[in-house]
């Protein structure tokens, strides 16, 4: 199967390039002012037309059409969570740090992902059990914590509440700037050591990269030191998290 999601994600990627290489973005802004453009709705329709022919099939659940009553997805055991183009605003901004982001959750927990970045060609894969890959070759996590720490951060989602967590760490740290899941992605990769995220995200944006991370020999959990879980509760944001 996941020869399938890739190819997937491939074609996705295909269609968001389209857009990208042309001047017609059509940047509207959703309910929560995040922008939206035509690109997210091509990626949306194909990722979920490819996802319905696979040979096994589970439900659906992607940004762009996450509007699934609680009462019926809190009994789902395995579900598919998708993020078409995460990292909208990097994509209006030209700088190729967005992805196309699929996920196999199972019981809560993201059992396989896959993170394409098409403009970079860089094609993460992970699944339980079985390691993670970029292009084809094994990556993992950095084994060893370096004396001065790479901290990975959003480009476009700087805050206060991170900068304070920083401060408070005690060790020298260098920051690593990158939109979208790519940051999750460089610490699965070995390198950034620590992404905190101390700032909103939803499940969409952190399932297929945490599959990637967590089978690259990583995790993210909680504040609290809880794993970050999938499909627990009504909303879908968040909590504040680590990853490393």
């Amino acid at each position: 199967m996941l020869q399938e999601l890739q190819q997937i994600a491939r074609d996705a990627g295909v269609a968001i390039m389209e857009i990208y290489n042309s001047d017609e973005f059509d940047v509207q802004l959703k309910g929560d002012d995040s922008p939206l453009t035509k690109a997210d709705l091509a990626a949306h329709r194909v990722i979920v037309d490819g996802l319905r022919k696979l040979n096994v099939q589970y439900p659906i659940i992607s940004e762009e059409s996450a509007d699934i009553d609680w009462e019926l997805r809190r009994l789902w055991h395995r579900y598919w969570l998708v993020d078409p183009l995460d990292g909208t605003k990097e994509f209006i901004k030209r700088n190729g740090e967005f992805t196309v982001n699929i996920a196999l959750i199972e019981k809560g927990e993201p059992i396989c992902g896959v993170v394409y970045a098409p403009v970079l060609d860089a094609m993460y894969v992970g699944e339980r059990d079985k390691g993670t890959f970029l292009n084809g070759e094994q990556i993992q996590v950095e084994q060893n914590a370096p004396e001065t720490l790479r901290i990975v951060g959003s480009r476009s989602h700087a805050s206060q509440e991170t900068t304070d967590w920083l401060e408070a760490l005690g060790k020298p740290y260098q920051m690593v700037p990158m939109g979208s899941s790519l940051k999750i992605c460089l610490v699965a990769e070995g390198k950034a050591d620590i992404y905190p995220r101390l700032g909103p995200t939803s499940e969409w944006d952190t399932a297929a990269a945490h599959a990637v991370l967590n089978a690259a020999g990583g995790s993210i959990t909680t504040l609290d030191g809880e794993p970050l879980r999938y499909n627990q509760k009504e909303s879908f944001l968040n909590p504040y998290f680590i990853a490393q």
